[in-house]
């Protein structure tokens, strides 16, 4: 069947004929505009017009190679037909925005959906791939519900040291700690710096960027194997003009998010995160990313799926591998090959062809990169849920990156109040804290922090450090990056900030983590714990105008994803008028 048989819509169904193709002033006025630009009707009269969303930046390093991508992307609408136009949206670059990027997800989101509303957009080629622009452009796609693709910004190159393999991320982490403890010279650190980040490209370890781009194409929501390929790789530029084409036969097809995303595809994506022993990032991203697509996730549903998904990916920071090695053994499609028992094959994708029919004829070219079933990394997924008086709502543990002696731990409490109290006192010699010791942060939640930032990994306390001890128990409501590892409790809700038992923990207290039962509490009475709740004072707001203070009265809690209450899925927002 050739692509004008698959044609739903017409020239005249066009959105943009709404702007473009009446017999007004007010039409007249679009195309003199045009054509001020030096454009003439043949180039976009009676065409899909396709919007080039593109999210790069000069302080975005992940992006950095998104001006030629975006070229490649438009000579592949011109192939196919269509008409491109380049739209620039927030870049949120995980490197250099503060607090929190995560704070701004959702200002990306509202972004998205406003740009392609407002404009004579048919269809839309989605240019993202640094943690917050994945969930934030689909999130915006996904509310608009026009014909989209995305496009994944690739891995960067594996980094180098003296010959050996560095991983973003959970390298530094690693090194951090050995320097602090005094086993890395300066010149040895320095020249980590020089050799980590070595192309365009977003991390290479399975942090939240890998994670959430592989999440894409399991939704169904990335042309297969989008996800895997190296930035720098020709694979990556010939995968972005394919992009263009597909999103002009999208809009012929009529073929919107709305046609791919159920509750099905959803437990796809889910499963996938699972197996790559992903970042638990994606829980909250894939609540908000469902929520807009009005299917329910639940954090159980996590928990549900976890206890029957292997770990395969064997890539850092659960792994010994990077990115580079993953694509080269494979890539998500052969991973998605071992474990078709486990998929829903028959969920349609943005190709037109059903995942099972995208992973056909898949192989694993390295069984040490991606594991067999039957000699998987974890026999379960590398996430557990865990609940119990401390998280009434929920808490996650990436228990794949954790010592095992971890998993199952009783210590007494050392609590911060905040990031900066934390950053005070942690070195301090005289702080009573030992290896068995849980360490507490508190105040880092959506509102806390506020956006919730990734100081969910707490340092080891240097005086434990120069003892050998590199991992302890570590509870917050905070999130920590996708390329951490430890035994870090994370996401804990209700956060502290809005009166989550969190808020309550003292020096001292007992807290009981147990992995296999998905348990965490707080070894204080409910008597007790009703009379610290009495004598609790809320903080005060951080911020009185602004993008902050929106966020602030409308983001929900991690459980539900952190989205705006106003943007779930609801009645359809009406089309512009034009006039």
């Amino acid at each position: 069947m050739d692509a004008t048989s698959k044609r739903k819509k017409n020239p005249e169904d066009l959105r943009s004929r709404r702007w473009f193709g009446r017999d007004d002033l007010r039409s007249f006025g679009h195309r003199s505009r045009l054509k001020q630009m030096g454009l003439a009707p043949e180039d976009y009269a009676g065409k899909p017009v396709v919007a080039v969303v593109n999210t790069w930046s000069d302080l975005n390093p992940c992006h950095s190679h998104f001006r030629q991508r975006a070229e490649e992307v438009k000579r592949g609408v011109w192939q196919a037909g269509g008409f491109p136009v380049e739209l620039p949206a927030l870049s949120i670059s995980e490197t250099y925005m503060k607090p929190s990027p995560m704070l701004y997800r959702n200002l990306l989101a509202m972004e998205v959906e406003e740009l392609l509303r407002s404009q004579p957009i048919d269809g839309a080629v989605l240019l993202g791939g640094c943690d917050k622009t994945t969930p934030g452009l689909l999130m915006g796609a996904i509310s608009m519900n026009l014909p989209a693709v995305y496009l994944p910004a690739g891995p960067m190159l594996r980094g180098n040291l003296n010959g050996q393999p560095l991983g973003s991320g959970s390298d530094v982490w690693k090194f951090w700690a050995e320097r602090c403890a005094g086993n890395i010279t300066e010149a040895e650190w320095a020249e980590m710096e020089d050799g980590i980040a070595r192309s365009p490209g977003h991390c290479m370890t399975m942090g939240t960027a890998s994670t959430m781009t592989a999440v894409a194409e399991s939704l169904g929501l990335t042309l297969p194997g989008a996800s895997s390929i190296p930035a720098v790789d020709a694979s990556h530029q010939r995968m972005a003009t394919e992009c263009g084409r597909r999103a002009v036969e999208m809009v012929w097809e009529d073929l919107k998010p709305s046609d791919i995303l159920s509750a099905e595809s959803f437990e796809n994506a889910i499963t996938t995160a699972l197996a790559l022993g992903g970042s638990t990032n994606a829980i909250i991203h894939l609540i908000a990313l469902a929520g807009r697509a009005g299917v329910k996730v639940e954090l159980r549903d996590f928990d549900r799926l976890s206890r029957r998904t292997p770990v395969l990916a064997n890539v850092r920071p659960s792994g010994e591998f990077l990115m580079e090695d993953f694509y080269y053994a494979g890539g998500l499609r052969a991973l998605l090959s071992q474990i078709t028992d486990l998929l829903h094959l028959d969920c349609v994708t943005v190709s037109g062809q059903t995942i099972g029919e995208n992973i056909e004829g898949a192989k694993v070219c390295n069984a040490e990169v991606i594991r067999p079933p039957d000699e998987p990394l974890a026999a379960e997924g590398g996430t557990a849920i865990l609940f119990g008086n401390l998280a009434p709502n929920g808490a996650v543990v990436k228990a794949s990156a954790a010592e095992r002696r971890l998993l199952r731990h009783k210590g007494p409490a050392v609590v911060f109040e905040d990031y900066n109290d934390m950053a005070a006192r942690i070195d301090d010699e005289d702080l009573e804290v030992d290896e068995d010791s849980v360490l507490v942060l508190r105040n880092a939640g959506p509102l806390g922090g506020p956006g919730m930032p990734e100081w969910g990994m707490l340092p080891i306390p240097k005086k434990l450090l120069e003892r050998g001890v590199r991992d302890m128990l570590r509870v917050s409501d905070a999130r920590m990056s996708g390329t951490s590892y430890g035994a870090c409790v994370l996401h804990v809700s209700p956060e502290s900030y809005v009166g989550g038992p969190l808020a309550f923990v003292r020096d001292g207290d007992l807290i009981e983590l147990d992995v296999e039962a998905r348990r965490l509490h707080l070894h204080v009475s409910d008597e007790e714990l009703a009379r610290r709740r009495e004598s609790w004072r809320p903080p005060g707001r951080r911020a009185g105008r602004g993008y902050v203070a929106l966020f602030a009265e409308h983001v929900t809690q991690a459980d539900r994803g952190c989205d705006f209450d106003f943007l779930h899925a609801g009645p359809d927002v009406p089309e512009p008028e034009i006039h």
